[in-house]
């Protein structure tokens, strides 16, 4: 069987930026390198930035393109073992040869380089040991420079694993929660009313199908959340009949928002249970979205129920709703996004989210 491979970009770590500015810094170390020389031999001005320029520049271009030769297949950009010192030789040895040349030809010698002649000269030790020490002080900035960088991305990659893994943690504690109430409502029931169990089975089929769905990402638009929380709805409206009424208000503009899944249904779970239930006439539930004028989604469940007296006076692990979204929230957005609640004038609650209006086109 034909097997699939996966090529590498020959230079795969290339950034025009920065090749430019590692271009820049060594020309400005040749032009310091040619003041040092003049000091040392005398000569014109202009040939000794132009032999500096040429040794120097030549031997940056083969370390600078040979390192993202070499580390196409690595996440450091710089060669591994070896090959590492080599490349520095190897850049070294073409900046004295091919650019000790290119020197040579401007101020109109026409000697061929003599390796000797470099060694016992004083100009020519000076050449060769400051073109050692440019090669080598970039060489290490470039080395340094892409652990830091690798480092850094290594940070923001376990950040972002951390996150993703604690929204499933939390996810998969959310979905439970919820199915664990709906079978302990179908039990009670299939022994008083099993017609009225039966529609609330189809009902419950009906929302693990669409849970399964949006299960597959963490995200997905707000019309697929008002979908979910429309079956929601609809299987509560079996347990408490005429006690439960609901409306849902989303704007056509805004059907495409990107949210969290399973954001508001444990909200409206919550005002079920602390502001519907302790009611014997029940109330209506109402969940709408809106933009603000900053930029940001509004999200809001409105119950005309008990109020904040009876949430505030329930046990703490029934808030166990309201405490996973906040944590999604913050994971998710930070600072950008929170919940609030307050009491609603002549009675009930109002459960407000923000978070930052992204549509599903928006990376």
């Amino acid at each position: 069987m034909p097997t699939t491979m996966s090529h590498t970009p020959l230079l795969a770590h290339f950034n025009a930026r920065s090749f430019a500015l590692h271009g820049l810094c060594t020309a400005v170390l040749c032009c310091l390198t040619a003041l040092m020389l003049q000091a040392v031999a005398k000569g014109a001005w202009d040939a000794q930035l132009v032999y500096s320029l040429s040794v120097g520049l030549v031997s940056w271009l083969v370390i600078d393109l040979g390192r993202m030769l070499l580390t196409r297949h690595q996440a450091i950009p710089w060669p591994a073992g070896w090959r590492g010192p080599a490349l520095v030789v190897t850049g070294i040895a073409a900046g004295a040869l091919l650019g000790g040349a290119i020197g040579r030809r401007y101020r109109g010698d026409d000697q061929p380089f003599s390796l000797a002649q470099a060694l016992t000269s004083a100009s020519g030790m000076t050449t060769l040991a400051l073109t050692a020490a440019i090669s080598i002080a970039m060489c290490l900035v470039l080395f340094h420079r892409g652990k830091a960088q690798e480092l850094e991305r290594a940070i923001v990659q376990s950040q972002r694993d951390t996150a993703e893994a604690r929204l499933k943690l939390l996810e998969a504690q959310l979905e439970p929660h919820m199915v664990f109430n709906t079978l302990a409502n179908l039990r009670v029931l299939i022994g008083s009313d099993a017609p009225r169990a039966e529609a609330m089975l189809d009902h419950f089929i009906a929302y693990l199908r669409a849970t399964l769905d949006g299960a597959r990402t963490p995200r997905h638009t707000l019309s697929a959340e008002f979908a979910r929380l429309h079956d929601y709805l609809e299987l509560m409206a079996v347990r408490m009949g005429e006690r439960l009424h609901h409306r849902l208000e989303l704007p056509a503009e805004l059907a495409s928002a990107c949210v969290p899944a399973l954001l508001l249904q444990p909200l409206v779970e919550n005002a079920i249970r602390h502001g519907l239930e302790p009611q014997i006439a029940g109330g209506e539930i109402v969940v709408r979205a809106q933009a603000t004028q900053d930029g940001q989604l509004l999200l809001e469940v409105l119950d005309d129920g008990a109020g904040l007296a009876e949430i505030a006076a329930a046990p703490a692990q029934r808030h166990f709703g309201l405490a996973q979204v906040r944590e999604r929230l913050l994971t998710l957005h930070g600072s950008q996004a929170g919940l609030t609640l307050e009491a609603r004038k002549g009675g009930g609650t109002r459960c407000s989210v923000r978070l930052p209006l992204h549509f599903e086109s928006t990376p």
